[in-house]
């Protein structure tokens, strides 16, 4: 068993993580408290772009490995989830952004009277827009077919799945918190809102990192996913409907017609943000199994999946 991986928790992070280990070789396990459709990143946009996450130095380079590799996959939509759609950041400015922006190649600066809606700063771009339940169907159907197995199973310390492997990866989200346990992760609210799609082909997304507040709609198969909020230390798992209002009205004053759309649903998660950044460390658990931590990726995991299980995995296999 000493050679055996298992990660712990099923969501991007975790499910990206234990595929890469099994694509070098390894018998790898995923344990999972909840299904993959229950998961935090189930509730996710989910929109490629470095937002909210540090630290800024490492940033860039995970974000821009998974970047390439959400190119490749959009080559096949139906099954991967990932498409490349055109779009618009707007109160962004291009000299405000990281050395990683220089690789867009279709990231520009928009002129005052582009940018829609009560703005007058934007950029456009054509960026990967990931249909979460398909992905994370995608990832585990990839991870199952190189020999990996998802169990559904609660972990209440690390050292239980020690027992069993020689290498446990930490996958666990905002279940770091009491697990770790690491009093550096914070709960932030992210509250949706899924409408018909009244004919909106491009994403939008105003998202002020001070704010509480932001707007964005993504255009996904069968729905518009509209948003959003970004509430720290809110640990609320219900829909707040006075809040479901004030996304819908945010984004009709981009994009008119989004007042009339059907409303077909609502989605709450929490984005496990820490202080300090992602961790992405090793250490030893008494009796010597290596485990390895890979959280703290708040609102942008999918945008660092690739990047940090790659990282995680150099450390896992030594």
């Amino acid at each position: 068993m000493s050679g055996d991986v298992i990660v712990v928790g099923g969501g991007v992070i975790g499910l990206t993580t234990a595929l890469t280990l099994a694509e070098r070789g390894r018998r790898v396990r995923v344990w999972s408290r909840d299904a993959v459709t229950g998961t935090t990143s189930a509730v996710a946009g989910a929109l490629w772009w470095p937002y909210r996450i540090e630290p800024e130095a490492e940033v860039g380079g995970w974000s821009l490995d998974s970047l390439r590799v959400y190119e490749k996959l959009a080559a096949d939509p139906v099954a991967t989830g990932v498409r490349l759609v055109a779009g618009v950041h707007a109160d962004t400015l291009l000299d405000g952004l990281g050395a990683w922006a220089g690789e867009l190649a279709d990231l520009r600066q928009l002129a005052p009277e582009e940018v829609p809606g009560p703005y007058t700063t934007g950029l456009a771009a054509r960026l990967p827009l990931i249909d979460m339940p398909v992905h994370l169907a995608w990832l585990r159907g990839r991870f199952e077919a190189a020999g990996g197995v998802v169990e559904r199973r609660t972990v209440t310390g690390f050292a239980q799945a020690a027992e069993e492997a020689g290498v446990v990866v930490d996958c666990t989200g905002l279940g770091a918190r009491e697990l770790v346990p690491d009093g550096r992760l914070r709960p932030v609210r992210g509250q949706l809102v899924l409408v018909e799609n009244p004919g909106i082909e491009e994403w939008f997304t105003a998202a002020d990192s001070a704010s509480s507040e932001t707007t964005y709609f993504f255009p996904q198969p069968g729905r518009l996913i509209l948003g959003g909020t970004a509430q720290e230390g809110d640990e609320r798992l219900d829909a707040d409907p006075a809040t479901a209002a004030e996304i819908v009205a945010r984004c009709a004053r981009v994009r008119p017609e989004i007042a009339g759309a059907r409303v077909l649903g609502h989605r709450v998660g929490l984005r496990p943000t820490r202080v300090g950044g992602v961790r992405i460390e090793a250490e030893r658990l008494p009796g010597g199994a290596l485990l390895v931590h890979n959280y703290g990726h708040g609102g942008a995991g999918v945008t660092v999946a690739w990047g940090c299980a790659r990282r995680a995995a150099d450390l896992a296999l030594g």
